[in-house]
Protein backbone atom coordinates (compact mmCIF):
# COMPACT_ATOMS: atom_id res chain seq x y z
CA UNK A 1 0.00 0.00 0.00
CA UNK A 2 1.34 3.53 -0.62
CA UNK A 3 1.39 6.06 2.13
CA UNK A 4 1.10 9.52 0.76
CA UNK A 5 3.89 11.96 2.17
CA UNK A 6 2.45 14.65 4.68
CA UNK A 7 3.30 16.85 1.25
CA UNK A 8 0.75 14.95 -0.53
CA UNK A 9 -2.02 14.79 1.80
CA UNK A 10 -5.46 16.75 1.47
CA UNK A 11 -5.58 19.76 3.18
CA UNK A 12 -8.41 20.15 5.27
CA UNK A 13 -9.32 24.06 3.82
CA UNK A 14 -10.10 25.73 7.38
CA UNK A 15 -13.30 27.26 7.68
CA UNK A 16 -13.95 30.93 8.45
CA UNK A 17 -16.13 30.87 11.61
CA UNK A 18 -16.05 34.80 11.54
CA UNK A 19 -15.81 37.62 8.85
CA UNK A 20 -12.42 37.65 8.76
CA UNK A 21 -10.67 40.80 9.52
CA UNK A 22 -6.55 40.91 8.45
CA UNK A 23 -3.69 43.16 7.36
CA UNK A 24 -1.24 41.24 4.92
CA UNK A 25 1.44 40.81 2.29
CA UNK A 26 2.63 38.78 -0.05
CA UNK A 27 5.77 37.76 -1.55
CA UNK A 28 6.70 39.51 -4.86
CA UNK A 29 5.28 39.04 -8.45
CA UNK A 30 6.19 36.02 -10.33
CA UNK A 31 5.96 37.71 -13.84
CA UNK A 32 7.96 40.25 -12.75
CA UNK A 33 10.62 38.41 -10.61
CA UNK A 34 11.31 36.47 -14.12
CA UNK A 35 11.15 39.51 -16.55
CA UNK A 36 13.65 41.07 -14.92
CA UNK A 37 16.23 37.75 -14.03
CA UNK A 38 15.97 37.25 -18.17
CA UNK A 39 16.54 40.67 -18.77
CA UNK A 40 19.31 40.70 -16.11
CA UNK A 41 21.26 37.78 -17.53
CA UNK A 42 21.07 39.89 -21.03
CA UNK A 43 21.86 43.28 -19.32
CA UNK A 44 24.83 45.53 -19.84
CA UNK A 45 26.60 45.18 -16.27
CA UNK A 46 25.16 43.35 -12.75
CA UNK A 47 22.38 43.79 -11.51
CA UNK A 48 20.17 43.62 -8.32
CA UNK A 49 16.38 42.03 -7.78
CA UNK A 50 15.39 43.67 -4.33
CA UNK A 51 12.54 41.73 -2.00
CA UNK A 52 12.02 39.33 -5.55
CA UNK A 53 10.02 36.16 -5.30
CA UNK A 54 11.36 32.65 -3.85
CA UNK A 55 9.26 30.31 -5.22
CA UNK A 56 9.62 27.10 -7.30
CA UNK A 57 9.09 29.12 -10.64
CA UNK A 58 11.97 31.80 -9.81
CA UNK A 59 13.71 28.75 -8.56
CA UNK A 60 13.53 27.14 -12.10
CA UNK A 61 14.53 30.55 -13.65
CA UNK A 62 17.41 30.88 -11.91
CA UNK A 63 18.37 27.35 -12.46
CA UNK A 64 18.06 27.92 -16.71
CA UNK A 65 20.16 31.06 -16.28
CA UNK A 66 23.17 29.81 -14.46
CA UNK A 67 23.00 26.58 -16.57
CA UNK A 68 23.12 29.50 -19.59
CA UNK A 69 26.39 31.64 -18.13
CA UNK A 70 24.76 33.94 -16.00
CA UNK A 71 25.76 34.27 -12.31
CA UNK A 72 23.21 34.70 -9.84
CA UNK A 73 23.79 34.81 -5.79
CA UNK A 74 21.66 35.35 -3.07
CA UNK A 75 22.13 38.43 -0.84
CA UNK A 76 20.67 39.93 2.78
CA UNK A 77 17.95 42.52 1.87
CA UNK A 78 15.39 44.11 3.90
CA UNK A 79 12.42 41.78 2.68
CA UNK A 80 9.78 39.57 4.41
CA UNK A 81 10.59 36.74 2.17
CA UNK A 82 13.86 35.89 1.43
CA UNK A 83 17.03 37.65 0.20
CA UNK A 84 17.54 39.85 -2.72
CA UNK A 85 19.40 38.81 -5.68
CA UNK A 86 22.64 39.65 -7.60
CA UNK A 87 22.53 38.89 -11.34
CA UNK A 88 25.94 38.78 -13.37
CA UNK A 89 24.64 38.75 -17.11
CA UNK A 90 26.06 36.00 -19.41
CA UNK A 91 29.20 37.02 -21.54
CA UNK A 92 28.15 37.40 -24.78
CA UNK A 93 28.50 34.61 -27.13
CA UNK A 94 29.36 32.88 -24.20
CA UNK A 95 30.63 28.64 -25.10
CA UNK A 96 27.74 26.33 -23.25
CA UNK A 97 29.58 23.12 -21.77
CA UNK A 98 28.25 19.78 -23.46
CA UNK A 99 25.12 18.51 -21.47
CA UNK A 100 23.93 22.01 -20.91
CA UNK A 101 20.11 21.46 -19.96
CA UNK A 102 16.94 23.41 -18.46
CA UNK A 103 14.46 21.89 -16.10
CA UNK A 104 11.09 23.83 -16.90
CA UNK A 105 9.12 22.26 -14.50
CA UNK A 106 5.53 23.56 -14.82
CA UNK A 107 6.61 27.02 -15.77
CA UNK A 108 5.07 28.82 -18.91
CA UNK A 109 7.95 31.56 -18.42
CA UNK A 110 11.28 29.05 -18.35
CA UNK A 111 10.00 26.89 -21.18
CA UNK A 112 8.68 30.29 -23.04
CA UNK A 113 11.05 32.78 -22.34
CA UNK A 114 14.29 30.97 -21.50
CA UNK A 115 14.80 29.41 -24.96
CA UNK A 116 15.16 32.72 -27.25
CA UNK A 117 18.17 33.97 -24.84
CA UNK A 118 19.37 30.13 -25.03
CA UNK A 119 20.11 31.04 -28.89
CA UNK A 120 22.37 33.90 -27.83
CA UNK A 121 24.87 31.32 -26.28
CA UNK A 122 26.92 28.64 -28.20
CA UNK A 123 26.09 25.31 -27.52
CA UNK A 124 23.60 22.73 -27.48
CA UNK A 125 20.50 22.88 -25.00
CA UNK A 126 18.36 20.29 -23.69
CA UNK A 127 15.02 21.87 -22.72
CA UNK A 128 12.43 19.49 -20.58
CA UNK A 129 10.09 20.06 -17.62
CA UNK A 130 7.52 18.15 -15.81
CA UNK A 131 4.95 15.70 -17.61
CA UNK A 132 2.13 17.94 -18.12
CA UNK A 133 4.78 20.70 -19.34
CA UNK A 134 5.07 18.73 -22.53
CA UNK A 135 1.39 19.31 -23.03
CA UNK A 136 1.64 23.39 -23.25
CA UNK A 137 2.12 24.75 -26.14
CA UNK A 138 5.32 25.58 -27.27
CA UNK A 139 4.34 26.20 -31.36
CA UNK A 140 5.03 29.35 -31.59
CA UNK A 141 8.04 29.96 -29.89
CA UNK A 142 9.70 26.58 -31.53
CA UNK A 143 8.59 27.70 -34.91
CA UNK A 144 9.92 31.54 -34.61
CA UNK A 145 13.28 30.50 -33.49
CA UNK A 146 13.13 28.21 -36.34
CA UNK A 147 11.91 31.57 -38.23
CA UNK A 148 14.82 32.88 -37.02
CA UNK A 149 17.81 30.71 -38.12
CA UNK A 150 18.34 28.77 -34.83
CA UNK A 151 18.12 24.65 -35.10
CA UNK A 152 16.29 23.12 -33.04
CA UNK A 153 15.62 19.12 -33.03
CA UNK A 154 12.37 18.91 -31.74
CA UNK A 155 11.10 15.46 -33.65
CA UNK A 156 8.40 17.62 -35.18
CA UNK A 157 6.61 17.73 -32.09
CA UNK A 158 6.75 22.14 -31.64
CA UNK A 159 6.56 20.66 -28.25
CA UNK A 160 9.28 19.82 -24.95
CA UNK A 161 11.53 18.15 -24.57
CA UNK A 162 13.51 19.50 -27.65
CA UNK A 163 17.22 20.40 -28.08
CA UNK A 164 18.64 23.75 -29.11
CA UNK A 165 22.00 24.45 -31.21
CA UNK A 166 22.82 27.79 -30.07
CA UNK A 167 25.62 29.74 -32.19
CA UNK A 168 26.31 33.14 -30.29
CA UNK A 169 23.90 35.45 -31.77
CA UNK A 170 20.64 35.78 -33.42
CA UNK A 171 20.24 37.84 -36.73
CA UNK A 172 16.61 39.06 -36.17
CA UNK A 173 14.62 40.81 -38.44
CA UNK A 174 10.72 40.85 -39.09
CA UNK A 175 8.83 37.69 -37.93
CA UNK A 176 5.41 36.41 -37.78
CA UNK A 177 3.40 34.22 -35.55
CA UNK A 178 0.29 33.03 -34.52
CA UNK A 179 0.32 34.21 -30.79
CA UNK A 180 -3.40 33.55 -30.15
CA UNK A 181 -2.11 30.39 -27.62
CA UNK A 182 -0.86 32.94 -25.26
CA UNK A 183 0.60 36.34 -24.64
CA UNK A 184 4.22 34.90 -23.58
CA UNK A 185 4.85 34.16 -27.00
CA UNK A 186 4.91 37.56 -27.47
CA UNK A 187 6.77 38.49 -24.17
CA UNK A 188 9.48 35.54 -24.93
CA UNK A 189 10.41 36.80 -28.53
CA UNK A 190 10.40 40.63 -26.52
CA UNK A 191 12.55 39.71 -24.18
CA UNK A 192 15.64 38.60 -26.39
CA UNK A 193 14.97 40.93 -29.41
CA UNK A 194 17.19 43.73 -28.04
CA UNK A 195 20.22 41.70 -28.23
CA UNK A 196 19.30 40.26 -31.74
CA UNK A 197 21.60 41.61 -34.09
CA UNK A 198 19.09 43.85 -36.30
CA UNK A 199 17.10 43.43 -33.25
CA UNK A 200 12.90 42.27 -33.78
CA UNK A 201 10.25 43.40 -35.93
CA UNK A 202 7.54 40.86 -34.29
CA UNK A 203 3.90 40.79 -36.67
CA UNK A 204 1.17 38.35 -34.75
CA UNK A 205 -1.66 36.75 -37.27
CA UNK A 206 -4.57 35.31 -36.12
CA UNK A 207 -7.38 35.52 -33.33
CA UNK A 208 -6.78 38.06 -30.69
CA UNK A 209 -3.49 37.50 -27.93
CA UNK A 210 -5.03 37.24 -24.79
CA UNK A 211 -3.83 38.59 -21.92
CA UNK A 212 -2.45 41.86 -23.50
CA UNK A 213 -1.87 43.16 -19.85
CA UNK A 214 1.17 41.29 -19.65
CA UNK A 215 2.71 42.22 -23.03
CA UNK A 216 2.33 45.98 -21.91
CA UNK A 217 4.32 44.52 -18.50
CA UNK A 218 6.80 43.59 -20.67
CA UNK A 219 6.94 46.55 -22.83
CA UNK A 220 6.92 49.09 -19.81
CA UNK A 221 10.29 47.04 -18.28
CA UNK A 222 12.06 47.06 -21.61
CA UNK A 223 11.48 50.26 -22.16
CA UNK A 224 12.36 51.49 -18.39
CA UNK A 225 15.93 49.97 -19.05
CA UNK A 226 16.14 52.08 -22.40
CA UNK A 227 15.65 49.54 -24.98
CA UNK A 228 12.94 51.16 -27.74
CA UNK A 229 10.31 49.19 -28.42
CA UNK A 230 7.64 50.72 -30.80
CA UNK A 231 3.81 49.08 -30.78
CA UNK A 232 1.64 51.95 -31.94
CA UNK A 233 0.50 49.75 -34.45
CA UNK A 234 -1.43 47.02 -33.25
CA UNK A 235 -0.42 43.31 -33.50
CA UNK A 236 3.08 44.94 -34.09
CA UNK A 237 6.10 45.29 -31.64
CA UNK A 238 8.88 46.48 -33.25
CA UNK A 239 12.72 46.50 -30.70
CA UNK A 240 15.52 48.40 -31.62
CA UNK A 241 19.26 46.48 -31.22
CA UNK A 242 21.02 47.66 -28.18
CA UNK A 243 22.21 46.98 -24.95
CA UNK A 244 19.79 46.49 -21.76
CA UNK A 245 21.26 49.06 -18.96
CA UNK A 246 21.87 47.14 -15.95
CA UNK A 247 19.40 47.99 -12.96
CA UNK A 248 18.49 47.96 -9.07
CA UNK A 249 14.91 47.46 -8.61
CA UNK A 250 12.67 46.87 -5.76
CA UNK A 251 10.02 43.56 -7.40
CA UNK A 252 6.33 44.76 -6.79
CA UNK A 253 4.23 42.16 -4.36
CA UNK A 254 2.40 39.50 -6.38
CA UNK A 255 -1.13 41.21 -6.86
CA UNK A 256 -2.34 38.04 -8.87
CA UNK A 257 -1.50 36.12 -5.49
CA UNK A 258 -3.05 38.70 -3.47
CA UNK A 259 -6.62 37.57 -5.02
CA UNK A 260 -7.10 34.60 -3.20
CA UNK A 261 -6.87 36.82 0.39
CA UNK A 262 -8.95 39.84 -0.95
CA UNK A 263 -11.44 36.75 -1.93
CA UNK A 264 -11.56 35.68 1.46
CA UNK A 265 -13.30 39.25 2.50
CA UNK A 266 -16.26 38.71 0.07
CA UNK A 267 -16.08 34.79 1.15
CA UNK A 268 -16.21 35.69 4.69
CA UNK A 269 -18.92 38.89 5.16
CA UNK A 270 -15.12 40.44 6.53
CA UNK A 271 -12.40 42.89 5.40
CA UNK A 272 -8.66 42.38 4.38
CA UNK A 273 -6.15 44.82 3.80
CA UNK A 274 -3.10 44.78 1.76
CA UNK A 275 -0.20 47.93 2.57
CA UNK A 276 2.04 48.72 -0.18
CA UNK A 277 -0.34 48.40 -3.32
CA UNK A 278 0.70 50.43 -6.03
CA UNK A 279 -0.24 53.10 -7.31
CA UNK A 280 -0.01 52.60 -10.63
CA UNK A 281 1.34 49.36 -11.96
CA UNK A 282 1.33 47.13 -14.81
CA UNK A 283 0.17 43.51 -13.00
CA UNK A 284 -3.12 41.97 -14.61
CA UNK A 285 -4.08 41.29 -10.25
CA UNK A 286 -4.46 44.87 -10.58
CA UNK A 287 -7.91 44.70 -12.03
CA UNK A 288 -8.98 43.06 -8.35
CA UNK A 289 -9.81 46.48 -7.47
CA UNK A 290 -12.91 46.35 -10.28
CA UNK A 291 -13.65 42.59 -10.23
CA UNK A 292 -14.23 42.93 -6.61
CA UNK A 293 -16.61 45.84 -6.52
CA UNK A 294 -18.78 43.84 -9.45
CA UNK A 295 -19.09 40.89 -6.55
CA UNK A 296 -20.89 43.85 -4.50
CA UNK A 297 -17.96 44.26 -2.01
CA UNK A 298 -16.35 47.62 -0.73
CA UNK A 299 -12.79 48.48 -2.48
CA UNK A 300 -10.86 51.33 -1.52
CA UNK A 301 -6.99 52.04 -2.07
CA UNK A 302 -5.92 55.07 -0.26
CA UNK A 303 -2.12 55.93 1.03
CA UNK A 304 -0.54 52.39 -0.53
CA UNK A 305 -3.57 50.82 1.66
CA UNK A 306 -5.96 48.61 -0.46
CA UNK A 307 -9.03 47.10 1.85
CA UNK A 308 -11.79 45.41 0.79
CA UNK A 309 -14.81 44.41 2.51
CA UNK A 310 -17.29 42.09 1.53
CA UNK A 311 -20.83 42.40 1.37
CA UNK A 312 -24.08 40.24 3.00
CA UNK A 313 -23.88 38.41 -0.37
CA UNK A 314 -21.91 37.98 -3.27
CA UNK A 315 -23.49 38.85 -6.99
CA UNK A 316 -23.59 36.68 -9.88
CA UNK A 317 -20.95 38.82 -12.19
CA UNK A 318 -20.16 38.88 -16.36
CA UNK A 319 -16.49 39.42 -16.75
CA UNK A 320 -14.40 39.10 -19.73
CA UNK A 321 -10.76 38.15 -19.95
CA UNK A 322 -10.26 37.62 -16.23
CA UNK A 323 -6.74 35.58 -17.30
CA UNK A 324 -4.99 34.36 -14.54
CA UNK A 325 -7.08 35.54 -12.08
CA UNK A 326 -9.95 33.49 -13.23
CA UNK A 327 -9.87 30.63 -10.68
CA UNK A 328 -10.10 32.50 -7.67
CA UNK A 329 -13.15 34.43 -9.60
CA UNK A 330 -14.76 31.38 -10.45
CA UNK A 331 -14.70 30.34 -6.84
CA UNK A 332 -16.00 33.59 -5.69
CA UNK A 333 -18.87 32.65 -8.68
CA UNK A 334 -19.47 29.67 -7.25
CA UNK A 335 -20.71 31.16 -3.96
CA UNK A 336 -22.69 33.77 -5.88
CA UNK A 337 -26.54 34.11 -5.29
CA UNK A 338 -26.78 34.92 -9.03
CA UNK A 339 -25.42 33.40 -12.18
CA UNK A 340 -21.95 34.15 -13.57
CA UNK A 341 -20.40 34.23 -16.85
CA UNK A 342 -17.10 34.46 -17.18
CA UNK A 343 -15.68 35.18 -21.24
CA UNK A 344 -12.33 35.36 -22.93
CA UNK A 345 -10.62 32.88 -21.22
CA UNK A 346 -10.20 30.29 -23.52
CA UNK A 347 -6.31 30.08 -23.34
CA UNK A 348 -6.71 29.14 -19.97
CA UNK A 349 -7.29 25.42 -21.41
CA UNK A 350 -3.25 25.42 -22.12
CA UNK A 351 -2.13 26.43 -18.65
CA UNK A 352 -0.62 24.40 -15.98
CA UNK A 353 -4.03 22.43 -16.52
CA UNK A 354 -6.94 23.16 -18.76
CA UNK A 355 -8.26 24.95 -16.13
CA UNK A 356 -12.15 25.40 -17.80
CA UNK A 357 -12.07 21.54 -17.70
CA UNK A 358 -10.75 21.42 -14.21
CA UNK A 359 -12.81 24.21 -12.64
CA UNK A 360 -16.04 22.85 -14.15
CA UNK A 361 -15.32 19.62 -12.30
CA UNK A 362 -14.74 20.32 -9.08
CA UNK A 363 -16.64 23.24 -8.57
CA UNK A 364 -19.81 20.63 -9.67
CA UNK A 365 -17.95 17.71 -7.52
CA UNK A 366 -18.59 19.39 -4.63
CA UNK A 367 -22.53 20.81 -5.60
CA UNK A 368 -21.89 23.17 -7.58
CA UNK A 369 -23.51 24.24 -11.32
CA UNK A 370 -20.99 25.01 -13.65
CA UNK A 371 -20.46 24.85 -17.74
CA UNK A 372 -17.58 25.65 -20.08
CA UNK A 373 -18.37 27.42 -23.07
CA UNK A 374 -16.13 27.81 -26.00
CA UNK A 375 -14.31 30.46 -24.24
CA UNK A 376 -15.13 30.54 -20.76
CA UNK A 377 -17.86 29.44 -17.53
CA UNK A 378 -21.26 29.68 -16.89
CA UNK A 379 -21.27 29.40 -13.40
CA UNK A 380 -25.28 28.96 -11.76
CA UNK A 381 -26.33 29.42 -8.15
CA UNK A 382 -26.26 25.67 -6.06
CA UNK A 383 -25.72 24.64 -3.05
CA UNK A 384 -22.26 23.32 -2.15
CA UNK A 385 -21.57 20.51 0.10
CA UNK A 386 -17.56 18.96 1.17
CA UNK A 387 -15.92 17.25 -0.80
CA UNK A 388 -11.97 16.48 -2.17
CA UNK A 389 -11.16 19.30 -4.51
CA UNK A 390 -8.74 18.44 -7.24
CA UNK A 391 -5.40 20.84 -7.66
CA UNK A 392 -4.32 19.43 -11.05
CA UNK A 393 -0.88 20.28 -9.60
CA UNK A 394 -2.14 23.81 -10.25
CA UNK A 395 -1.38 26.50 -8.04
CA UNK A 396 -4.22 28.66 -9.28
CA UNK A 397 -6.89 25.42 -8.84
CA UNK A 398 -5.46 24.81 -5.10
CA UNK A 399 -6.30 28.34 -3.97
CA UNK A 400 -9.32 28.34 -5.20
CA UNK A 401 -10.47 25.43 -3.48
CA UNK A 402 -9.39 27.27 -0.29
CA UNK A 403 -11.83 30.57 -0.84
CA UNK A 404 -14.54 27.73 -1.34
CA UNK A 405 -13.69 26.16 1.60
CA UNK A 406 -13.84 29.32 3.60
CA UNK A 407 -17.58 29.10 2.88
CA UNK A 408 -18.03 25.23 2.79
CA UNK A 409 -17.31 22.63 5.43
CA UNK A 410 -15.26 19.95 4.70
CA UNK A 411 -14.17 20.83 1.38
CA UNK A 412 -9.99 19.24 1.33
CA UNK A 413 -7.79 20.59 -1.11
CA UNK A 414 -5.70 17.84 -2.90
CA UNK A 415 -1.66 18.56 -2.92
CA UNK A 416 -1.99 22.11 -1.21
CA UNK A 417 2.12 22.24 -1.73
CA UNK A 418 1.38 22.78 -5.23
CA UNK A 419 1.36 26.51 -4.60
CA UNK A 420 4.54 26.43 -3.98
CA UNK A 421 4.82 27.08 -7.53
CA UNK A 422 4.18 30.86 -6.87
CA UNK A 423 3.99 30.97 -3.27
CA UNK A 424 5.38 28.68 -1.00
CA UNK A 425 4.29 29.98 2.76
CA UNK A 426 0.62 30.12 1.21
CA UNK A 427 -0.78 27.62 3.98
CA UNK A 428 0.99 29.63 6.46
CA UNK A 429 -0.07 32.65 5.49
CA UNK A 430 -4.12 31.35 4.64
CA UNK A 431 -3.50 30.09 8.58
CA UNK A 432 -2.52 32.95 10.10
CA UNK A 433 -5.08 35.21 8.80
CA UNK A 434 -7.89 33.03 9.57
CA UNK A 435 -6.26 32.99 13.04
CA UNK A 436 -5.63 36.77 12.99
CA UNK A 437 -1.81 36.12 14.34
CA UNK A 438 0.88 38.02 13.57
CA UNK A 439 3.38 36.16 11.11
CA UNK A 440 6.96 36.59 10.51
CA UNK A 441 6.06 36.25 6.86
CA UNK A 442 4.24 39.82 6.73
CA UNK A 443 0.76 39.43 8.36
CA UNK A 444 -0.85 41.20 11.43
CA UNK A 445 -4.40 41.37 12.74
CA UNK A 446 -3.73 44.79 13.51
CA UNK A 447 -5.79 46.85 11.05
CA UNK A 448 -2.92 49.86 11.83
CA UNK A 449 -0.10 47.87 11.35
CA UNK A 450 1.82 48.80 8.22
Amino acid sequence: MTTLSPAMMPWPAPVAAAPIDATLTVPASKSLTNRYLVLAAMADGPCRLRAPLHSRDSALMIDALRALGAGIEEVDGEGDFGPDLLVTPMPAGVQLPAGTAVDCGLAGTVMRFVPPVAALAAGDVSFDGDPHARKRPMGPVIEALLGLGVRIDDAGARALPFTLHGTGEVRGGHLVIDASGSSQFVSALLLAGARFTEGLHLEHVGKPVPSLDHISMTVEILRSLGVAVDDSVPNHWIVSPGPIAAFDVAIEQDLSNAGPFLAAALATGGTVRIPHWPAGTTQVGDKWRDILVRFGATVELADGMLTVTGPATINGVELADTSELAPSVAALCALATGPSRLSGIAHLRGHETDRLAALVAEINRLGGSAEETADGLIINPAPLHGGLFHSYEDHRMATAGAIIGLAVPGVEVEDISTTSKTMPQFPQLWADMLAGTASSAGLSSDAGAL
